[in-house]
């Protein structure tokens, strides 16, 4: 039991960025590596030194729970290097964030970001983090899972509709932040009131949307691997069905929608090459003249290049064709002439029952969960049997 609370308070500092909780009384070497998080960024510039004529960047990457990140001046004798803990400006009072990059890195960081370090708004760091500093930001962070749960009783007994997903703990004490997702508009001034007088603190509600919560909250999609979101993904593009249209995807919300109820954010990511092949695709609404009748266009496979035609007095035969062959009838019947047929002898054809579609097999086999397995051999004695009936020679492969 006491081991499983030990990990759970671990876990609880993985949102940070930190492999396991910060030891207030040693140094923090390697806390902040993590081998699966979304928030570490690559210094490619660590090897190559400033000009000594030139001052050192006074900004520096601090990054604090899940995504959040936030460019922060600091001073020059501070010295700060990646992995460093700093006590940072807030409102009210201060938090603890951990330095995820520094040097010449960050003004490149900030150009990509369009963030102008001549900026006078930017928050300052105070300091190093102190040891109760680091002691009172532990205890804040392992009190975030207990707070969230005792907030979701309050807004369930207050009846709104509204689900509090996430709680972000100030490192002083003095301020939480309460992320939540809605459908609708929801007035939560009783439930800040509540939560006031609950855990004396100033309270902040924010209103993410559904891929944010599926981010922070984390699992499995169905390629069997950790979520995008919730491991390097962080901006969020939005997704159509026309992306799953130009895939040529079945529809299926079941399928389509990941853990966020939303279109997979995966669905972009093959889409530029999909529209590049499809502009290079013949014209599908061009029907194809032969003499052994009119062929009309029935679906195309875009990876492979090819796409399937079938004669309309023939509408069982399904024929596949090369994207090349297709474009040569179409040049052919532009100038008046007519192939023989559709498939020469360098086509693939195909022949296809209208009533079977799946070649012999049905629907419910294409979705058990046993069609790859391989079948399982007969019983000896069934196969000397069949030996002896055979004239004791077994049956040549």
């Amino acid at each position: 039991m006491l081991l499983a609370l030990d990990k759970k308070k671990q876990e609880a500092f993985l949102s940070r960025g930190c492999k396991c909780a910060p030891q207030p009384h040693t140094r923090q070497l390697d806390v902040f590596k993590h081998s699966c998080n979304k928030l570490d960024a690559f210094d490619w510039l660590h090897n190559i030194g400033t000009p000594e004529v030139a001052p050192a960047f006074d900004v520096v990457e601090v990054r604090f729970k899940n995504g959040r990140k936030e460019f922060l001046r600091t001073l020059p004798e501070l010295d700060l290097k990646t992995g460093d803990i700093v006590a940072v400006e807030s409102s009210p009072g201060h938090d603890i964030g951990i330095v995820s990059l520094a040097g010449e890195v960050v003004r490149l960081q900030m150009r990509s970001k369009r963030v102008s370090d001549r900026e006078n708004d930017l928050r300052k760091v105070y300091r190093k983090a102190k040891v109760t500093d680091i002691e009172k930001w532990v205890n804040a962070v392992r009190q975030e899972d207990n707070t969230m749960f005792r907030s979701r009783e309050i807004a369930s007994s207050l009846n709104l509709e509204m689900k509090i997903s996430d709680v972000e703990y100030q490192a002083d004490f003095t301020k939480a932040i309460f992320y939540y997702t809605a459908d609708d508009r929801v007035d939560f001034r009783e439930l800040i009131r509540v939560l006031a007088d609950a855990f004396h603190v100033r309270i902040e509600m924010r209103q993410i949307g559904m891929r944010q919560e599926a981010s922070r909250l984390g699992g499995i999609g169905s390629c069997g691997r950790e979520l995008c979101c919730a491991t390097w993904l962080t901006k969020f593009k939005s997704v159509s069905t026309s992306t799953a249209r130009t895939q040529q995807l079945s529809l299926n919300p079941q399928k389509l929608a990941g853990q966020c109820s939303k279109l997979k954010c995966c669905l972009n990511y093959e889409n530029k090459c999909y529209e590049e092949l499809l502009r290079q695709m013949p014209d599908t609404t061009r029907d194809l003249l032969t003499q052994k009748g009119l062929a009309t266009f029935v679906k195309m496979d875009i990876l492979a290049q090819t796409m399937v035609y079938t004669y309309k007095d023939k509408p069982g035969l399904y024929i596949v064709l090369p994207v090349e062959r297709v474009r040569q009838i179409q040049s052919m019947n532009k100038k008046g002439q007519k192939p023989a047929e559709l498939a020469d002898e360098f086509t693939v054809t195909a022949q296809i029952d209208s009533k079977d579609p799946y070649g012999g097999q049905s629907q419910d086999m294409e979705d058990s969960l046993t069609r790859f397995d391989k079948p399982k051999k007969a019983p000896k004695s069934r196969r000397r049997k069949r030996r002896s009936k055979s004239g004791g020679k077994p049956k040549s492969q």
